[in-house]
């Protein structure tokens, strides 16, 4: 029998929740990974019992099985919701990770919902481990489950990866008793980052703590060693081009071809966050009507903002403020016949975005800050290598690590993204194509089975296990030897 890889993760995508038609970023990753091996997924179903009400089954996760996986799925009391989700994770952890300590909301008693919420996933998950188990931890809600999972003497590799950024050490410091949050990530054997930038901060972060620097990207760290890494996000690039070519035939798509006329389209899509740069951005095409006006009744950006985290009050008021601005920029440029911004507040499944892609001249991908930015890679996936259309791609995204053939912009500079969108509108075809096909080659040779194919064979070789081993030869065949 070889390993079964356990993924744990905030939330969990089951067949039945609609993993493919959601297609967040992270659950499309952690499809990826599960695809072909045996399996566990475990988190948060998404539930939530009023204060007071008895959890079902005494608590004990409910499993389903599906094919070869198996899904574990735990609910969550109205104070866990609050006060590790809403409040910690999202209004603490969240900004501080994106650069914005001055948005930062903390409180001891989010803290210690955060912290008692990991001991839960841990007191859960522990009776369902084997032990030539592979652990694999996902995402800012997680950072101290290793250490909860190591006190109840779990031996079994466990790797941990953070898909949004990492800020560096002056800003994680300005977290109170961030040792206990951030330093507990020391547990892992593995920490994977999207950029080397990333991992760089938290490696600096580890070494302002007391840590040694070991070989290669080794750290000891109260005699615990951890490896760090970068290991990029792609997407499913070839499923993603196909479904792009196969979405023309979508009404939906045809529609809005029509209503376009001769119109050119550049689309932009964010879930309603302030990281996400758009209010920037929607100053920034106003500018560009203003100071292009040849432009004027021949262009529209379509924004798609899916609402995000409501019941924050921030989010909330980011929400309004950004309805407003649409509106002005309509109210001063529109015509009876042409409006410049089509703002959707929808969520669309996945063929309905490539569509959109392929249909789009152009993109503005402009995030103040951003750990990947998948969609700046899902729309280079959608154009038509024949007639592709152009990437204005923040210089903060971690995409632009890798996307260096795009046009790069600081999204803080208004001019620059003004000038940026006017030459991708006018770029001629020769150029976009010499763009964007080496692009393309990039992330058809970095997608995201090899995503975790890279970050799974770090895990084998940062702790040698021979369960681990044995499962790694069985996923990917001879490529894996033991480590010296």
């Amino acid at each position: 029998m070889t390993s079964r890889l356990v993924i744990v993760s905030n939330r969990v995508a089951t067949p039945q929740s609609g993993v493919r038609a959601r297609a967040g970023g992270l659950a499309v990753a952690v499809k990826a990974a599960l695809k072909h091996r045996n399996g566990l997924w475990f988190g948060w179903s998404g539930e939530v019992r009023g204060n007071g009400a008895p959890p079902e089954n005494g608590g004990a996760p409910r499993i389903t099985h599906h094919h070869r996986l198996a899904f574990a799925l735990i609910d969550l009391g109205g104070a866990d919701y609050q006060e590790y989700y809403n409040g910690f994770a999202n209004r603490v952890l969240w900004p501080i990770l994106h650069y914005r300590v001055d948005l930062q909301d903390y409180s001891r008693a989010d803290a210690s919902g955060y912290l008692r919420v990991n001991r839960l996933f841990a007191e859960k998950l522990s009776p369902l481990l084997n032990d030539d188990d592979v652990i694999w931890v996902h995402d800012y809600h997680l950072m101290p489950l290793a250490r909860e999972l190591r006190g109840r003497g779990h031996l079994n590799p466990i790797g941990f990866f953070l898909h949004i950024p990492c800020a560096p050490p002056d800003i994680l410091q300005a977290l109170p008793h961030h040792e206990s949050v951030l330093g507990a990530l020391s547990f892992f054997d593995l920490v994977g980052f999207q950029t080397q930038r990333d991992c760089d901060n938290f490696g600096e972060y580890l070494l302002s703590r007391g840590a040694r620097r070991g070989r290669g990207h080794d750290f000891e760290f109260e005699g615990r060693r951890t490896r760090l890494g970068a290991f990029p996000v792609g997407i499913e690039t070839a499923v993603f081009a196909r479904l792009a070519r196969r979405a023309s035939r979508l009404p939906l798509i045809q529609t809005l071809r029509e209503s376009l006329g001769d119109v050119r389209l550049v689309i932009a899509v964010d879930r309603l966050d302030y990281s996400k740069g758009i209010a920037n951005r929607i100053h920034a095409f106003d500018l560009f009507l203003e100071t292009c006006p040849d432009w004027l009744c021949k262009v529209t950006l379509l924004q798609i903002t899916p609402k995000s985290r409501g019941e924050i009050k921030e989010y909330a008021e980011m929400e309004s403020a950004v309805a407003e601005l649409v509106g002005k920029v309509n109210g001063r440029h529109g015509q009876p016949h042409w409006t410049p911004i089509r703002y959707v507040n929808q969520t669309f499944p996945r063929a309905a975005l490539a569509g959109f892609y392929r249909v789009a001249d152009a993109t503005l991908v402009t995030p103040c800050r951003d750990g990947m930015n998948l969609v700046a890679k899902e729309f280079l996936a959608a154009q038509d290598p024949d007639d592709p259309g152009v990437l204005v791609l923040s210089e903060f995204a971690g995409a632009a690590a890798e996307l260096d053939r795009a046009l790069i912009v600081n999204p803080h500079e208004i001019e620059g993204v003004a000038a940026a969108l006017r030459r991708a509108l006018d770029m001629p075809l020769d150029e976009r194509r010499a763009r964007h096909a080496p692009m393309m080659a990039h992330l058809r040779a970095a997608d995201i089975a090899r995503w975790a194919d890279d970050f799974l064979t770090a895990l084998a070789e940062a702790r040698p296990h021979p369960g681990l081993l044995e499962g790694m030869r069985a996923w990917f065949g001879d490529l894996v030897n033991p480590p010296p």
